[in-house]
């Protein structure tokens, strides 16, 4: 079976994003997944100032070894001005300096939501090329828009269901070829 590790781009005690990561995680069929919380990172804001004087943080260097572990990853990420929060870009930023091919061979699904009807797909567009520069393979990806009118503890509307069903049966399915 197939390492996978998932984590939140948003540093938000109740982001949206990550609820529906864990909603995600809970509909896997194939895999078992470890969940990284991103927020409990001490990391500082990316400089070459400080990387010269105090070298990459502990925090990304143990990240960077979950990430070198796993075959793939579940990535949820939040848009902010269309691009990735950034909390989430400055750990992208501090892991391309640990390698700047940090995520070579690793196989990913996306996940954004936001409370408009655009549903992250900004950032979604910005993630998938973001990871693609640092060798990652984006297998699939879900937007899904107007959080609060198409999602619950219980699940998706029926518009994006299926949706997210396809998306997760698409990445298992990759790891996992019959």
């Amino acid at each position: 079976m197939s390492k996978i590790i998932a984590f939140t781009g948003s540093n938000s005690s109740t982001s949206i994003n990550d609820q529906l990561l864990q909603y995600t995680l809970n509909s896997l069929v194939k895999a078992s997944v470890d969940y990284i919380d991103l927020k409990t990172l001490s990391i500082p804001i990316f400089s070459e100032d400080i990387e010269k004087s105090l070298g990459i943080p502990d925090d990304i260097k143990s990240l960077k070894a979950k990430i070198d572990v796993a075959s793939a990853l579940i990535v949820a990420v939040n848009e902010h001005n269309g691009a990735m929060s950034a909390f989430f870009k400055n750990i992208t930023d501090w892991l391309s300096r640990t390698d700047p091919k940090y995520l070579q061979d690793k196989k990913i699904l996306l996940l954004a939501t936001s409370p408009g009807e655009g549903g992250a797909k900004f950032c979604l567009d910005y993630t998938i090329g973001n990871f693609e520069k640092f060798g990652g393979t984006i297998v699939d990806h879900f937007s899904l828009p107007s959080f609060q009118n198409n999602f619950s503890k219980s699940g998706l509307s029926d518009d994006y269901a299926q949706g997210l069903k396809d998306s997760v049966s698409n990445f298992e399915n990759d790891l996992n070829p019959a």
